[in-house]
């Protein structure tokens, strides 16, 4: 039971120390995390576009939240929004040319940033830890 109440904590300090290397990392980039998030999204989605609305589900924010990570991209011009062609109500998002260079250096230093965090394990361990993170949020 001692192993199972440390396993939560362990989790989150992985994550908060990740999280903050991974920041720190892309500020170069002017880009954070979550807004790495989203132009990947974009850049993974049909013609490099989708709806606001389709980027609230891939990210698992709120629709304020991903109106703002949008409208902070918008700024640094890396995404561009426009209206839906068949309905004006629904706000399309695109990944810009800008944001596609920008995508691209981030995702090196995302790569850098897991090489280290598994630097301590074999192949053969990063396959199991691997297998076993999937294992625990297929079952959430």
């Amino acid at each position: 039971m001692e192993k199972l109440r440390g396993c939560g904590l362990l989790i989150k300090q992985i994550h908060d120390e990740l999280r903050k290397n991974a920041n720190n990392a892309l500020r170069s980039q002017d880009i954070t995390l979550v807004q790495l998030a989203a132009l990947e999204a974009l850049n993974q989605a049909t013609e490099g576009q989708c709806s606001l609305k389709e980027l609230e589900q891939v990210l698992y924010v709120a629709q304020s939240t991903a109106a703002g990570i949008i409208a902070r991209l918008e700024q640094k011009g890396f995404v561009e929004g426009f209206g839906d062609v068949e309905d004006r109500r629904i706000k399309r998002v695109r990944i810009t040319t800008a944001g596609l260079t920008c995508l691209q250096t981030a995702l090196h230093c995302r790569f850098d940033a897991e090489e280290q965090l598994l630097s301590g394990l074999t192949e053969t361990e990063r396959d199991i830890f691997y297998s076993l993170l999937k294992k625990v949020r297929d079952s959430l």
